[in-house]
C-alpha cells in the first residue's frame, strides 16, 4: 500500500462489505465475527513465520490458501472463512490487522456507539465526566465510550475527537487563533 491512509480506506471498504454481509442475516453474531477477525490477525501476528508467508509476494495465492484452510477452516465462523478466502484471492490478506479494527468501527456504528477521546489540561473528577459524557451522548444521540487523557500543555479546556473531527475548546487553541488575528 502507498500509505497508511489508503490503508485505512481499503480496510474500511472491507469491513464495510463484510458487515453488509453480516446484515443479510439475523442468526449472524456480529461481535463473533469482531472475535474471529481478531483471532486470525492476533495468530498471524505472533507468528514471524506466518507472517512472512501471509506478506511474501513470492508465495502464490494457491500456497497461502492451504496455509489459511489448514489454521481456520474448522476454527471460525464460515462468513469469516469464506472473507478470509476472497482476501487472499484478491491479495489483501495483509491487511487483516487493519480490517478487524474497521470492522470494530462498523460494529459500534451498528450498535449507535460514539467512540471519542477527550483531552483535558486536568484530570476531571468521575462527577463532571459522567456529566460531559450524557451530554455528548444526548448531543448525538448515541451510546459514548469516552476515553480520557491529561495534557497540561492545553492550559485549560477540553479537546474532542469525535470520528476523526477535532474540536478545540482549549485555552491554548485560543490563545493560537488570537495570535494569528494579531499577527494579521
Amino acid at each position: 500500500m502507498a500509505n497508511s491512509l489508503d490503508t485505512k480506506l481499503v480496510a474500511k471498504r472491507w469491513a464495510h462489505a463484510l458487515m453488509e454481509l453480516a446484515l443479510e442475516s439475523d442468526e449472524i453474531s456480529k461481535s463473533d465475527i469482531l472475535d474471529d477477525l481478531r483471532e486470525v490477525s492476533d495468530t498471524i501476528e505472533n507468528s514471524d513465520e506466518l507472517c512472512n508467508v501471509i506478506n511474501n509476494p513470492s508465495i502464490s495465492t494457491e500456497e497461502k490458501q492451504v496455509v489459511i484452510c489448514k489454521l481456520f477452516e474448522n476454527k471460525i465462523m464460515p462468513i469469516v472463512y469464506n472473507f478470509l478466502y476472497v482476501l487472499n484471492l484478491r491479495k489483501r490478506f495483509s491487511l487483516i490487522k487493519e480490517i478487524a479494527e474497521a470492522f470494530k468501527t462498523e460494529l459500534e456504528e451498528y450498535n449507535n456507539i460514539a467512540r471519542i477521546d477527550i483531552i483535558s489540561a486536568v484530570e476531571v473528577n468521575d462527577e463532571k465526566k459522567n456529566d460531559i459524557k450524557s451530554k455528548i451522548s444526548e448531543k448525538l444521540h448515541k451510546e459514548v465510550m469516552v476515553d480520557w487523557n491529561v495534557d497540561s500543555d492545553i492550559i485549560a479546556g477540553l479537546i474532542f475527537n469525535i470520528n476523526d473531527t477535532v474540536i478545540d475548546n482549549s485555552v491554548r487553541h485560543k490563545l493560537e487563533e488570537l495570535s494569528k488575528k494579531i499577527i494579521r
